[in-house]
């Protein structure tokens, strides 16, 4: 134990080596950046959907959550209460995972997927989670499909213009959003008759975003917009460009398809934890933390995924699991353990240095009888062993004393679906 230690500390993997009063500084400087339009700062992409205005109450809205591989649609009622209405739920696989196909393909296929849906409405939410520019109408341009989606051809496109082109319903009203927006508007819908004195949107699963609402005024690069009102902006806080990072973090990255990019998302999504975790283990038994025969079989695992990592710090393994198989003894069991744990208790204080920088940027939750509501999503928040513990405290302990803040967290079932109907509802 006491070479995993010393090994995390000269590599200065410790949590304790980031100061979060620095780290929460920088993050709301490239904000700040973000917002005046400089290319050295966050992308801070405006939404043009104003959260704060109240939403349609009793109206039926087409949502349609897209994203990765699965393609849901339903229609969505709010009440006047704020009970959520789910009915006529449909589910298939994103067109294009088969094979390249064309622009008229895809959206040939969408549109038969939800048409007879979008007969029953005049509105439809679409959560889009793939990189698009929102627009000022709050239709979409796609930027570019990952995920396994093969249509090139869709690339550049407005989304919500060319579905309802062919859905020959032109004049229907469609709005784009992405995963993390819907997430802070279905918070918003489970807050009905609750007192928050804002909404923020967080996701931490496989990639890690977080959106808030900010004052227009504060929003310098947009000229055309109304200073009195606000409206959410998706900070894309994942690729956040100067976290803390160590040789090994560099190193590792410069391991991914896309080095040098999401730098930040890269020391803690669940997409890129294991990777990470295994870039780590491997250095430590460079440096003889590990028994011999314990170092050459780690040296020999190709692959670890974050589950993997997770179970194990977990003590809940099953059979054939690869640091199982690798580790020779309890000595160097107990020392592996120490160093996921380690790496765990330090993204918990990466997330909690972003999600303050977040909660103070947007200036509420001074009071305990109005919080800040955030509601979160993804499985590595909630299921990586002993992360939202951590988290918790290193957030609260941040925010107090002068810096006090309220907040408060929740998580919403189909928020993809329920945020997209929000979108669609709000005027």
């Amino acid at each position: 134990m006491i070479r995993a230690e010393t090994f995390l500390e000269k590599q200065r993997l410790l949590s304790s080596f980031i100061k979060m009063e620095d780290l929460v500084r920088l993050f709301t400087e490239d904000m700040t950046r973000g917002l005046e339009g400089r290319v050295d700062g966050l992308r801070m992409i405006p939404t043009y959907i104003e959260a704060e205005n109240e939403f349609r109450k009793g109206t039926p809205v087409l949502a349609i959550d897209a994203g990765g591989t699965n393609f849901r649609a339903a229609i969505v009622t709010i009440s006047e209460s704020g009970l959520v209405n789910i009915c006529d739920t449909v589910n298939y696989r994103m067109p294009g995972l088969d094979g390249e196909i064309s622009s008229n393909e895809f959206f040939r296929i969408i549109a038969g997927y939800i048409g007879p849906l979008a007969e029953k409405v005049d509105r439809i939410g679409f959560c889009f989670s793939y990189p698009t520019e929102i627009l000022p109408d709050r239709d979409g341009r796609l930027i570019q499909f990952c995920k396994e989606v093969q249509a090139r051809e869709v690339h550049g496109q407005l989304i919500g213009k060319k579905l309802l082109e062919t859905l020959g319903t032109p004049d229907k009203k469609i709005v784009l959003l992405n995963d993390t927006v819907a997430t802070l508007l279905a918070g918003k819908s489970a807050a009905v008759g609750k007192s928050y004195d804002s909404f923020v949107g967080f996701i931490l699963g496989t990639g890690t975003n977080t959106c808030y609402i900010e004052q227009n005024r504060n929003i310098i690069k947009r000229s055309d917009l109304n200073n009195s009102l606000s409206q959410i902006i998706n900070i894309e806080s994942g690729d956040f460009g100067k976290p803390p990072q160590t040789d090994l973090d560099l190193e590792f990255c410069n391991t991914t398809t896309d080095p040098g990019s999401y730098k930040f998302e890269k020391m803690f999504s669940g997409g890129y934890f294991g990777g990470l975790t295994l870039y780590v283990l491997k250095a430590a038994a460079g440096e003889g933390v590990f028994s011999a025969a314990t170092a050459n079989a780690i040296n020999n695992i190709a692959d670890l995924q974050t589950w993997d990592a997770n179970s194990y710090v977990a003590r809940q393994i099953s059979q054939g699991h690869p640091l199982a198989d690798a580790i020779k003894d309890n000595n160097d069991a107990e020392s592996c353990r120490y160093i996921i744990a380690a790496l765990i208790d330090r993204a918990a204080k990466l997330v909690a240095c972003s999600m303050s920088a977040v909660i103070l940027k947007c200036g509420k939750g001074k009071s305990p009888q109005k919080p800040v509501l955030i509601t979160v999503e993804g499985t590595t928040f909630y299921k990586l062993h002993n992360f939202r513990q951590c988290f918790e405290i290193y957030l609260n302990e941040y925010l107090s004393g002068d810096l006090k803040r309220y907040v408060e967290f929740t998580e919403v079932a189909q928020s993809g679906l329920i945020g997209a109907a929000l979108a669609a509802l709000i005027d």
